[in-house]
């Protein structure tokens, strides 16, 4: 007698049903999702517990360091990650978005040489988004995939195969669960879901389409968590029959902790690892979360002051530099988040300059390739690494032996010379309830004053408000940052907006609720590990 079926996650009823969603919900698909949940959901469990405790003990110490336990791994020259596939070889330019019909669209055909598909910070988790996002990438490697915008009365069509981006697709972080599915009656971590159907639907058309199920792997922490995901990739593989090291995945060095464990990183995932991404907003979230009570030296200055040229910041990207490359991996640069303005040549003409100086120092720093926003920003960052790259699809051979990072050159915050100023409040503010509001909508990559944001960019500005608070903060006009100056900036701010946009406008938002939120996650005392736990209660969809 045959051993019984899995038995398959499970729709709770609340799941509002979607057009063509048995493609994506298959008996068989939601088996392999509860499969990985039995298996591996107890040792995230786990490993969310060591977060804490790590955290606390940064609290304790207010320092970090490079782990005793693993200096051998770090001065054995002798192991490589894997090659990258013919398809991850040449990675000079990649753009990022999420998920929607129109953006897979748009994405494909820029012509940067790869996609972040975007199942986390560019996307809000609705059910929609959720189930929607997993189809449109089926269809569009099915080349069943098109659009007419219903405004402009535009139509969107895939270019020729070998003219599109190859996909790396981005699952959401540890942290998150999927309310809308369940196994034995518990939600089924996020990053389980959107890995589980992705790999379950496309692992095998992707390696017919010469290519593979490749991830970003965001949030990470720890290379014990690296080592849960190659855990996850050794089993997937199996599961679904298709050959060890198919997969293929790159982590973002986005938390001050894993820049401390890059070589364990890449070591833990070697036969499945692509590279290192540096991931600017998230780290100083991560910064400021780490050590926010850490006292006035690991205070940041505005986020628009701490460019990549600030010390601390400088020795995080040449490390993962140096990191990536000892080890015959891509080094991948952060993102360039403007949005082209159709109105104003003057914005655009600068925001170019900006655009093109970060790409040049990238390009000449060593990176393999870097982050756009826009397909308008593809040219200008091929540029770049056309200049440096020339026929070369990448440039690993560059060792960089002449970088030496010290422990305590990352957390050198007080070596940048930059304050907080009270515009610098004002603009946190105002970037925080507009982004809030447009991700309680469903909408998770947002343009807000001519910059392409994502939940980062919330975590940024509310980490910033309650830091500054905390840390008694008195800007250059001599006001005091409280508790009482952050709800009257946000309470002008929310004014402004219901006069900008009317009142009608206004109603039909969720702009209140942003506000009540922003202020909530930037005044409590207990400061929420992530602003999209508790926004994620109040997510409709």
């Amino acid at each position: 007698m045959s051993a019984p079926a899995p038995t398959p996650a499970a729709i709770v009823e609340a799941a509002e049903p979607l057009p063509r969603q048995e493609e994506v919900l298959s008996r068989d698909a939601l088996a392999f999702v509860a499969e990985l949940h039995r298996r591996f959901t107890p040792r995230r469990d786990e490993l969310l517990a060591r977060r804490a405790e790590r955290r606390a003990e940064i609290a304790r110490t207010s320092t970090l360091d490079f782990l005793p336990e693993t200096a051998q791994l770090r001065e054995d020259d002798s192991w490589k990650v894997a090659p990258a596939p013919a398809a991850l070889t040449d990675r000079r330019v990649e753009i990022t978005g999420p998920t929607d019909r129109k953006m897979t669209i748009n994405a494909l055909n820029s012509g940067a040489k790869v996609w972040l598909a975007d199942f986390e910070d560019a996307s809000a988790p609705t059910w929609e988004n959720v189930v929607l996002g997993q189809l449109n990438l089926i269809d569009a490697y099915e080349r069943k995939i098109d659009f007419t915008d219903p405004r402009s009365g535009k139509s969107y069509a895939l270019k020729a195969a070998e003219e599109l981006a190859t996909v790396v697709m981005r699952p959401r972080g540890w942290h998150l669960e999927e309310r809308h599915l369940t196994v034995d009656g518990r939600p089924v971590p996020g990053a389980l879901v959107d890995f589980g159907l992705y790999f379950f639907h496309n692992a095998q058309r992707l390696i017919d389409l010469g290519k593979g199920p490749y991830f970003y792997l965001p949030k990470t922490e720890s290379h014990l968590e690296a080592r849960l995901w190659n855990e996850i990739f050794v089993f997937a593989q199996d599961y679904v029959g298709i050959p060890q090291g198919t997969v293929r995945a790159t982590v973002l060095i986005e938390t001050i902790t894993a820049a401390y464990e890059m070589e364990e990183i890449l070591y833990e995932l070697r036969d499945h690892a692509a590279g290192l991404n540096a991931g600017r907003w998230d780290y100083l979230f991560s910064i400021v979360k780490n050590f926010r009570d850490g006292g006035r030296r690991f205070v940041l200055p505005d986020r628009n002051a701490v460019t990549m040229t600030a010390p601390f910041m400088r020795a995080y990207t040449e490390l993962l530099v140096r990191t990536c490359h000892k080890r015959g991996a891509h080094a991948i640069g952060g993102m360039a988040a403007f949005i082209p303005s159709r109105k104003d040549a003057e914005v655009n003409k600068v925001a170019f300059e900006k655009v093109k100086a970060d790409k040049d120092r990238e390009a000449a720093d060593g990176f393999d390739g870097s982050w756009v926003a826009h397909p308008d920003l593809v040219p200008i960052a091929l540029a770049s690494f056309d200049a440096v790259l020339g026929d070369k699809p990448n440039q690993k051979d560059r060792l960089r032996e002449d970088v030496s990072v010290a422990a305590a050159d990352l957390i050198a915050i007080d070596s940048l010379d930059a304050r907080p100023t009270y515009e610098g409040l004002r603009n946190a503010v105002q970037v925080g309830i507009r982004y809030i509001e447009a991700w309680l909508r469903g909408l998770g990559a947002v343009a807000i004053f001519n910059l392409m944001e994502d939940a980062a960019t919330a975590e940024i500005s509310r980490s910033q408000i309650w830091q500054w608070i905390n840390a008694g903060v008195v800007f250059e006009n001599g006001e005091k940052a409280t508790p009482e100056l952050a709800r009257q900036v946000a309470a002008e701010e929310l004014a402004a907006i219901r006069a900008e946009i009317g009142e009608e406008a206004f109603t039909a938002g969720r702009w209140q609720q942003a506000h009540d939120l922003l202020l909530k996650v930037s005044l409590d005392e207990d400061y929420a590990d992530f602003l999209t736990l508790p926004a994620y209660e109040q997510l409709v969809g």
